[in-house]
């Protein structure tokens, strides 16, 4: 919404002492944004009224004259024009040497035809002006002034460019700001000015009563909340005054003429878009307001025939439609320069109605904008009313006594408790009661006691919270020091299992993981592509009432697959090593029962030149250790068919199975488009969490030396190093403290069918040095346990 100072501080509020800045800040401050302001002689710069002084053939041209022009500057200047129409006394507007002109033009003296020209002569078109602006210019020619000026002044004073044009970005539940008035209003309480109104005085009683011409019917009544009109006669069609065309063009308009204009300086003033219909046309004397039919066309002002679905609302006679409701007037009606008598329109229609009419025929205009947003239905009767009473002042006709005006929902006046001690609550703010009514008074919403009277033109005002942001918003929201909520709310922050898997997210960071997002909707074929056997119970999946397509049509019960699909992208993309992590839900039906389990799976992906087995597998312990989880057991996994037999481990803690991980069986990596070795990880997380110790603990560095012992046993091949290594720990006792494999042998010297295992055993005790008795003992223990329970031997 634009608005232009200079009728600001004319017709209402006074603010001409406020720089421009300050009354953007100020406004922007107090709850209107705007989003840009600009002044309109910004383009126009050292352009002014000259008059002719002299004017002489130029010697080397036969269409160029040498004029001298009184400047206001002294002596005259010279200027050569090629204008025929410019004689000796004649005010026009000069473009002195050094001046700009709208678009970037440019003007500097230098010489035509070997006579110095200190400027130019401008034409309406230079200055960026038409016709509409002026009428009694010329089109093609130089502007010769009618208006009261002198030599010396500045042009933009005199086309009235000597303003600031500020465009408001309003939002929709604001419609009363739509309006030169609504954003007066806005501007007196923000800077506590007093603000004038202006009711409307229409003196008629010259041309007869309306009722006698003019009849309304509004069968339509649920989409035309109010239907007022007025009528003038005898209208003499002619340009409007200067004031009127000035404040027009502020605002973006093209004056057209008298009756025209009057319409749309309402809709700036007021936001209640008007019609002005010819009488002539309105068959019959009889507008109806209703419903389109079958079969109807209207051509509309713009010329373009436009074809009505039933249903659409318009403004018709008793034969034919002669306008779009709230949107654009019939041709057949248009205000013509023969025009004698008008009908004014104004009324309030439906605002979903308007905006359904204007997409289905993709033409929105400004009055369907305004009606979209719901304005105020008591709006109707003050526009008609300043309408008429501008068209005395302009001469413009005689208008008739009477006014129609038909009601059909008008709303119940609305009151709110005024509740200081909330408002304060939510704003963080100690704002008196006193205060508080004098910043409602201030934006003219009336207060009675503890009683707040809305307005009809605020329909955004429904409770507490509202009447809030108005005292925030005048008291100063940069005013309102920073405080703790005073109402009844709870502390933020993240529950224990947001905590945890934020934990988790780091963790898989630290460790060089990204993280991907995948959808749980997912596609069947994903079980035959990790080779699940058709017996498995994750097979039977929830499948969608409504999927996307059969390749979204169940909720996972697992989620490698999503994985696979994300590493495969990544390899088709030429991605050398890629390191992938997700946190992602399965969905498991229970029996009888329509909601499934919805556990979380931490799921790890992997591929590129130094992945492995061995890495993934400390990689999990890695994590594990960050989780605060006990010590997990791996023991080999050669049955699971999505991976490969010889490299896959299940984890578990405490006999809870987790899962497992390893590489990619080749034929399901084949299966996804990838020749490569693929590491990959499931892990059930929600279980993972139910085994998280209460708390870490620490103990101090130790006092006394650790004793390292390495023994290497012979085995039988089948015998695992995690078998190895727990015998061991059961037979060490509390003097072993770790035990760590640091080499597996096969070759010279061990059977066929058998290898050798290597251990480092550290011991220590807790209040003394051990001796080498101590040490003996304990290896003795390991190596007789060893012996009697896997038949490893001492190598």
């Amino acid at each position: 919404m634009k608005l232009n100072r200079k009728w600001l501080n004319e017709e209402f509020v006074d603010l001409s002492g406020v720089p421009d800045r300050e009354f953007v800040e100020t406004m922007t401050i107090a709850g209107q944004k705007v989003e840009t302001y600009e002044r309109l002689d910004a383009e126009l710069r050292n352009v002014v009224v000259g008059r002719v002084v002299s004017i002489t053939r130029h010697t080397n041209s036969d269409h160029m004259w040498v004029c001298q022009i009184d400047v206001g500057a002294g002596e005259p200047v010279q200027i050569v024009t090629g204008a025929q129409n410019v004689h000796e006394g004649d005010l026009v507007p000069v473009a002195q040497h050094n001046s700009w002109l709208p678009g970037g033009v440019h003007i500097t003296k230098g010489k035509l035809r070997g006579e110095v020209s200190n400027g130019m002569l401008c034409s309406l078109k230079e200055l960026g002006l038409t016709l509409n602006d002026f009428p009694y210019a010329i089109e093609d020619g130089i502007w010769i002034l009618q208006e009261d000026c002198k030599p010396g002044d500045d042009i933009n004073t005199v086309i009235g460019n000597d303003d600031t044009v500020v465009d408001f970005e309003i939002t929709n539940n604001r419609p009363d700001c739509y309006s030169i008035l609504g954003l007066a209003r806005e501007a007196a309480a923000a800077f506590n000015k007093p603000m004038r109104h202006h009711d409307p005085v229409v003196r008629g009683g010259a041309a007869g009563e309306l009722s006698e011409l003019l009849e309304v019917e509004v069968p339509a009544e649920d989409l035309c909340r109010r239907y007022t009109a007025r009528m003038v006669r005898n209208v003499k069609i002619a340009p409007s005054p200067k004031w009127l065309r000035q404040r027009l063009r502020a605002n973006g308009v093209r004056p057209i003429n008298n009756i025209v204009d009057i319409t749309n300086y309402v809709m700036l003033e007021y936001g209640q878009p008007m019609h002005a219909f010819d009488y002539r046309y309105v068959g019959s004397g009889k507008i109806i307001v209703r419903r389109s039919e079958p079969g109807e066309a209207l051509t509309t002002l713009d010329g373009n025939v436009r074809t009505l679905t039933p249903g659409m609302l318009v403004i018709a006679d008793e034969t034919k439609p002669i306008g779009l409701a709230g949107i654009m007037g019939g041709e057949n009606s248009e205000i013509m320069d023969d025009t004698v008598d008008v009908v004014f329109e104004s009324a309030n229609f439906n605002g979903t109605s308007i905006r359904q009419t204007a997409l289905a025929l993709g033409m929105r205009t400004e009055a369907s904008g305004k009606f979209e947003k719901n304005i105020d239905p008591l709006l109707t009767l003050p526009a008609v009313d300043r309408a008429c009473e501008l068209v005395e002042l302009l001469g413009a006709g005689e208008v008739m006594d009477g006014v129609i005006d038909v009601l059909n929902d008008i709303p119940e006046p609305r009151t709110i408790e005024l509740e200081p001690d909330r408002i304060n609550a939510l704003l963080g703010t100690d704002i008196s009661e006193a205060d508080m009514v004098e910043y409602l008074r201030r934006l003219e919403i009336p207060v009675e006691g503890h009683e707040i009277h809305v307005p009809s033109w605020r329909p955004d005002l429904v409770g507490m919270a509202d009447i809030a942001e108005e005292v925030g918003r005048l008291f100063g929201y940069n005013n309102i020091p920073t405080t703790t909520f005073r109402g009844a709310a709870t502390e933020g922050g993240y529950m224990e299992a947001m905590k945890l898997e934020n934990r988790a997210g780091s963790l898989c960071r630290s460790l060089g993981y990204s993280e991907i997002l995948t959808y749980s909707f997912v596609s069947p074929s994903i079980f035959d592509q990790i080779r699940l056997p058709e017996d498995s119970s994750l097979r039977n999946a929830m499948r969608i009432q409504n999927p996307l397509g059969e390749d979204a049509s169940i909720m996972r019960t697992v989620a490698l697959p999503s994985m696979l699909a994300i590493l495969a992208r990544n390899n088709a993309y030429h991605n050398d090593a890629v390191k992938l992590y997700e946190l992602a839900k399965v969905y498991l039906p229970k029996p009888g029962q329509i909601l499934p389990d919805e556990p979380k799976h931490l799921v790890l992906g992997t591929y590129g030149e130094h992945e492995d087995f061995f890495k993934m597998k400390g990689e999990i312990e890695a994590f594990l250790r960050g989780m605060n989880v006990p010590e997990a057991r791996y023991t080999a996994e050669k049955h699971d068919p999505t991976f490969h037999p010889g490299r896959c481990a299940r984890v578990s803690v405490g006999g809870v199975d987790l899962g497992c991980f390893g590489q990619i069986h080749p034929l399901v990596a084949r299966s996804y488009g990838i020749d490569g070795e693929i590491f990959a990880a499931e892990l059930n997380f929600t279980a993972l969490l139910s085994l998280q110790l209460p708390e870490k603990t620490y103990t101090p560095l130790p006092k006394y030396p650790a004793v390292t012992r390495d023994i290497a046993v012979v085995c039988d091949e089948a015998v695992t190093v995690a078998a190895l290594s727990d015998c061991i720990r059961a037979a060490g006792g509390k003097l072993l403290r770790s035990v760590e494999l640091f080499d597996i042998y096969r070759g010279k010297g061990i059977a066929s069918g058998s290898k050798s295992a290597a251990f480092r055993l550290t011991l220590r005790a807790d209040d003394r040095t051990l001796t080498d008795a101590d040490s003996d003992g304990v290896v003795s223990a390991v190596l007789a346990a060893l012996e009697k329970e896997l038949n490893a031997k001492l190598r």
